[in-house]
């Protein structure tokens, strides 16, 4: 059998053929593929035209709200004023230039164009647009005359803000009071912080197209939705001309004695408006364990003599010592219990449960009046009398003279005091408190008490605001101080006519002034160990408080210094600064003098008589 004949038998396909099914094949697949593409084509065109149609509001809105910012616009704080119109405080519109150092492609070339606008060198400028952070401030307050030229420029990455500048005309004065302002223009202290919602306005409201770093984009416009409205000022008690000397008098007798703080008031005695107000640091003094004692870093022109941040007069409160005795003289002069001439007779020292009390000096018993008692400062005559008063006497007449109680002002920090009362009272309390050795007070109480006197005993509130200023510039005065009667009539004429012999015959002749009659007290307290139950090793609180003229007063006034080095008694620290600072009030105000005052000096008190 041949070879062929053992092959299999069957049909062979050409190539031809095999060529015809492929190409076959090959369409099917192309047309598939054609309509794959077409649906995938007209999905997408129909995504496209549900984006653009249906839902194009949505995400062109959505784009948008990329890049569309609304910021705030912040209003122009108020002004704050003196009572004769003078600034006190005041804030600039200026601009805030920022870069956007991503948007910078030539630091180099960008910083040399800036150069004029910002009165700096490119060398400076340079590093400043090179820092790859987003957001550089180049200029926290430039001039608008400047900020205008530099915003009518196109320099890519730049933005001229709106922004202001707080400023204090008159340096350091009166900041203790003042206050301050943070890097937001916000209140951080004072009466800057107190009246912060009226002075600060309200916030308007820009929409800007921003990078995310916050920098204007390019060719885009900004819109106001809500213009910012200006703060409203403040008109205050206060007479720039006299807290000036009050802060130089103050802050040379801190310099001079080594003491640690001092606090100076100076009050009108029938509004009860404060015409001057210092509270002083000696930043070289070391404050011990009393703590250290924040300051603003603003010298009044004495070296080393600081504003403190905390006003003193309104938030510190201690003991106050002989300025307190007026309490049982007032109590008992009311109850009848006593007249100026009754008679006493007054041994050094006596034990009151259990504990020994003293005057100031040694002595044998003396017959002594309540007038030569309060004169001398006698600490035992003060006892003697506040017996005759009793506990309820006492802690009654405490409250009644203003003491423990909200003076009204609502100053930040400020404290009520801290007082003893009826569930806290001990024996020897009967003893203490006449003296000033239980109640911690503020300065600011201690001359409202005294104010009462001076006013016929009626206690008027302290005021520091006599107006708001609307943005027309038009004064809208604040309510009068509000008033009680404190003392009766007599009671407070009595005590005026026995603190006038104080400044006469006794521990206060230091602040007498010529031609004018003047009433006071003296006051040398120690100084409380903080959280310990006994005191501080000489230091002392030396305190005068009182008024004049005393046969008509007018004005009254307060100084305190704390911890004094070199001498400690009141009538030889405080004294002469209430002399230096009256004088001047009472001249500067042209109050008529009330003709010679010669010192009688009969009594055997001294400066040093008052110490408790």
């Amino acid at each position: 059998m041949n070879e062929r004949q053992r092959m299999p038998q069957g049909r062979m396909t050409s190539p031809r053929t095999l060529a015809s099914a492929n190409a076959q094949h090959f369409g099917r697949r192309v047309r598939g593929m054609y309509i794959i593409i077409a649906i995938v084509f007209f999905a997408l065109v129909a995504r496209v035209a549900m984006i653009q149609g249906a839902n194009g509001a949505y995400y062109s809105k959505l784009s948008v709200e990329q890049v569309r910012t609304d910021v705030p616009l912040p209003p122009l704080r108020g002004a704050i004023y003196d009572r004769n119109g003078g600034i006190l405080a005041i804030s600039s519109p200026t601009s805030l230039v920022v870069a956007d150092d991503f948007q910078i492609s030539h630091p180099a070339t960008e910083a040399a164009a800036l150069a004029p606008y910002l009165g700096e060198s490119a060398a400076v400028i340079q590093p400043l647009l090179e820092r790859r952070s987003g957001y550089v401030v180049l200029d926290p307050s430039l001039s608008l005359a400047k900020g205008h030229a530099l915003s009518g420029q196109y320099f890519p990455g730049i933005d001229v803000l709106s922004a202001s500048e707080r400023t204090y005309p008159n340096a350091s004065l009166a900041t203790s009071l003042l206050g301050g302002v943070n890097s937001s223009a916000q209140g951080s202290a004072g009466l800057e912080y107190e009246y912060q919602s009226l002075l600060g306005g309200r916030a308007g409201l820009e929409r800007v197209f921003a990078s995310p770093s916050g920098i204007d984009l390019p060719s885009s416009h900004s819109t106001i939705l809500k213009k910012a409205t200006a703060g409203r000022g403040l008109e205050l008690s206060v007479d720039t001309a006299l807290q000036f000397v009050t802060e130089q008098a103050l802050g040379e007798q801190l310099k001079a004695t080594g003491g640690l703080t001092g606090v100076a008031i100076v009050m009108d005695v029938k509004t009860g408006q404060i015409l001057a107000n210092a509270s002083l640091v000696n930043t070289a003094v070391s404050a011990g364990v009393l703590g250290p004692i924040p300051n603003w870093g603003k010298s009044v022109g004495v070296a080393h003599i600081d504003q403190t941040i905390n006003d003193l007069a309104f938030t510190q409160t201690y003991e106050p010592g002989s300025v307190f005795k007026i309490v049982p003289f007032s109590a008992a002069l009311d109850a009848g219990a006593i007249t100026p001439t009754t008679h006493f007779a007054v041994p050094y020292s006596v034990v009151v449960d259990g504990r020994v009390f003293h005057d100031a000096e040694r002595h044998g018993v003396e017959d002594l009046t309540p007038t030569d008692i309060l004169a001398q400062s006698s600490n035992i005559g003060t006892y003697e009398i506040a017996h005759r008063v009793g506990e309820n006497g006492l802690l009654t007449q405490v409250q009644k003279l203003g003491f423990g109680l909200p003076t009204g002002l609502s100053y930040p920090g400020e404290t009520d005091g801290l007082l003893v009362d009826a569930a806290q009272w001990s024996g020897s309390d009967l003893a203490a408190l006449p003296i000033g050795q239980v109640d911690a007070v503020t300065p600011i109480q201690v001359l409202d008490a005294y104010n009462a006197i001076a006013n016929h005993g009626v206690y008027v509130s302290p005021k520091l605001v006599l107006a708001t200023v609307d943005d027309k510039g038009q004064l809208v005065p604040t309510a009068p101080s509000s008033t009680h009667r404190a003392l009766a009539p007599s009671v407070a004429d009595t005590l005026t006519q026995m603190l006038r012999q104080v400044v006469l015959d006794g521990t206060g002749t230091n602040a007498l002034i010529p031609g004018y009659t003047v009433a006071g007290k003296t006051g040398t307290s120690q100084i409380p160990t903080p959280g310990a139950d006994s005191y501080i090793a000489g230091a002392y609180n030396a305190s005068f408080v009182g008024f004049a003229p005393a046969s008509n007063p007018v004005l009254s006034m307060i100084v305190v210094v704390e911890r004094p080095q070199t001498v400690i008694f009141g009538g030889s620290v405080a004294a002469p600064v209430f002399q230096r600072v009256m004088s001047y009030a009472l001249h500067h105000y042209g109050v008529p003098a009330t003709g010679p005052v010669t010192i009688t000096k009969n009594s055997k008190a001294t400066v040093a008589s008052d110490v408790t």
